[in-house]
């Protein structure tokens, strides 16, 4: 029975919202705005002002620095000064001539700074590690293990760009597939040489997109929800409320779709020096033999990993009866820039990252909440606003959203910022919905092509359990006062006529509130800025011709932005602080000491996060696209529920 009251009460939170407070009608113009607001904007910030087309990608993109990487080989006096202090270096830097640098890339990679306990691979320690490696003289090249990943599209193409950044050096980037998919070729063929065992896993069959709908199953456990959504194409919440797709959510899934699969081809087709219908054809006969693709030249040789090693042993020019000097990726993030002569200017920019779900607050629980705390964001925020050092500042967004209001909250201190300073936001696998609301305060917005972005939309509701707690013989009676007092607290009924119509207005009014900012950030009308809202996610590069985003490219050209906007010289250094430095946390040691009590640790935190509810209005993207296009593990709540009800049946 306590499981059964388990699930009823994690049915009753999972949706459940607060009336917001009415909000003023659409605006359109600065000072309408500025009254919108609880304190103006200063006045000495200029508000973006391009202008944007429609037909052209990118529009206004080829204004700013692009970031490219430029290798310089060192020379002279800074040769020798980087050996003397290869020479002298700590203990933990110290690595043997000629070694190769072996990255395991496999699962997850998160767009935050990881401790060196952690066990998850961390996107700014895997391209900081490919640009010292480029430099340092002890190493030779690059092993590339490629296994099975679990990321987006997005932080792939950051990951194939350092790759040929380091190939600029003229070292070797060696790469080995076990098990490959399209997103693993993807990386790998940015690569000198694919090398695979002959029992290899390919499937290089196409991409999908699936949506799962469990309104069906609610109906049977005598489950109803009442959502509302505001926007055509906000598809959160269709997976309780519908059976079947959308129309409108097909038309939208149907071309993100596209859009990655022809990005797929056409990067494809080029690495390997191939037409892209020649990719396409191959692709559609389903060849998954490994000696196949070695004919066709989609890999290079089929061999075992030890026999990879023999060949670089014989490239090196090492002793058969040697072992290759091999440095793990985990041990050369300990390896500091400076000590491989890349050091850093006397101006100050720094990146906060924002990664994972929107919350306000710290959860309750003892359990350190994942995901994006609104008051911890701000007062990075506040730290840099009010320090003199920082010439500049970059928002890095990696999510789907999250808390409405946290967002709003977030969106101030990032316009204050930047009426201060240089503010640029720069998008990874994901910001939309909330994520995006964050990004829109910034003075330049950059996304990848592949980012998804957009979902400018909100979702709220709640489930109606009368007949599931007729069915468990469970009764509930209200005594309350105040005519829409019961609005959230009576989940055995549906809303009333009049508590439906408050609930209505009330989850528009905050659609309007985003729509609005949103028009107003990015210089547009409100009816020029619903035609690209409604709700859609795009990708990186259509964001840009409608205007949502102002360039292409990733965290480097952000930096460049950033250094143009603040009046600093291309070609002088810049040092990038990161105020989201990681602490290793005692489950991380226990981690990476190969302890078995990380598990249970795992286990417990995730149960605890599962049973934190969010007290507010939705902006946020489907999770079930978020999980299909990005490949995150975003298990469905409402499933995880619903096994909670059942097993205790």
């Amino acid at each position: 029975m306590s499981l059964t009251r388990t699930a009823i009460h994690r049915f009753r939170y999972i949706y459940r919202t607060i009336s917001p407070p009415p909000q003023p009608s659409p605006i359109t113009d600065r000072f309408q705005f500025q009254r919108f607001l609880s304190h103006p904007i200063p006045k000495p910030f200029q508000f973006h002002s391009s202008s944007y087309s429609s037909s052209s990608v990118g529009a206004g993109d080829d204004v700013y620095p692009t970031g490219d990487f430029n290798f310089e080989p060192l020379t002279g006096f800074n040769k020798f000064t980087v050996k003397l202090k290869t020479l002298i270096a700590l203990p933990w830097e110290r690595i043997q001539h000629g070694s190769i640098l072996k990255i395991i890339l496999r699962g997850q990679i998160t767009d935050q700074l990881n401790s060196r306990f952690s066990r998850v691979l961390s996107l700014p320690q895997i391209c900081d590690n490919l640009l010292k490696a480029a430099y340092d003289p002890r190493i030779s090249g690059v092993y590339l293990h490629i296994d099975i990943l679990n990321c987006g599209w997005a932080k792939l193409d950051e990951i194939r760009r350092q790759i040929l950044n380091f190939r600029k050096s003229g070292k070797f980037v060696v790469a080995y597939v076990p098990s490959c998919r399209e997103k693993e070729y993807y990386i790998a063929c940015a690569c000198e040489e694919i090398y695979a065992p002959p029992s290899a896993y390919f499937s290089l069959f196409g991409l999908t997109v699936q949506a799962g709908f469990v309104r069906g199953v609610l109906d049977n456990l005598g489950i109803e929800p009442q959502v509302e959504k505001f926007g055509k194409y906000k598809s959160a919440g269709e997976q309780l409320t519908r059976k079947t797709m959308s129309e409108d959510n097909r038309e939208m899934l149907t071309t993100l779709l596209d859009n990655i699969y022809s990005n797929w081809l056409d990067k494809v087709s080029s690495a390997k020096g191939k037409k892209r219908e020649d990719i396409e054809n191959f692709i559609n006969e389903g060849v998954y033999q490994v000696d196949r693709l070695k004919e066709e030249g989609f890999i290079s040789n089929i061999l075992y990993d030890d026999e990879v090693m023999t060949r670089l042993k014989e490239r090196l020019q090492v002793n058969t009866d040697k072992n290759l000097p091999i440095v793990d990726y985990r041990k050369y993030s300990g390896v500091r820039k400076w000590t491989v002569g890349i050091s850093g200017g006397k101006e100050l920019i720094a990146v906060i990252r924002a990664s994972g779900t929107i919350r306000r607050v710290e959860s309750p629980l003892s359990a350190p909440s994942k995901g994006i705390i609104g008051e911890k964001f701000i007062e990075k925020i506040r730290r840099v606003r009010e320090s003199k050092k920082f010439k500049a500042a970059i928002i890095r967004i990696d999510s789907p959203g999250g808390d409405a209001l946290a967002s709003d909250l977030m969106w101030r201190e990032i316009r204050l910022l930047a009426a201060s300073k240089p503010v640029i936001a720069s998008m990874s696998d994901l910001a939309a919905s909330g994520g995006y609301y964050m990004a829109m305060g910034a003075r330049v917005i950059v996304a990848e092509s592949l980012t998804l972005t957009g979902s400018i939309g909100v979702v709220t509701g709640k489930f109606n359990l009368g007949k599931l707690y007729e069915k468990i013989g469970f009764n509930k009676e209200i005594i309350s006062r105040g005519k829409y007092a019961e609005l959230l607290a009576a989940e055995q009924r549906s809303f009333r006529p009049h508590e439906a119509e408050l609930f209505a207005k009330s989850a528009q009014n905050i659609y309007k509130q985003f729509r609005d900012k949103a028009a107003f950030s990015r210089s547009m009308t409100v009816d020029k800025m619903e035609e690209v809202a409604q709700g859609r996610v795009w990708t990186g590069k259509d964001a840009a011709s409608h205007g949502l985003v102002d360039a292409i490219g990733g965290l480097s050209r952000a930096i460049a932005i950033a250094k143009l906007k603040a009046n600093i010289p291309q070609d002088r250094q810049v040092t990038v602080v990161e105020l989201s430095r990681p602490s290793p946390s005692l489950p991380e040691i226990l981690s990476g000491l190969g302890n078995s009590l990380v598990g249970v640790d795992q286990t417990l935190k995730e149960l605890l996060h599962d049973l934190t509810f969010s007290d507010g209005v939705q902006a946020r993207m489907d999770g079930i696209m978020f999980q299909k296009l990005e490949g995150y593990p975003s298990a469905n709540p409402i499933l995880a529920l619903m096994k909670d009800y059942l097993s205790s049946m």
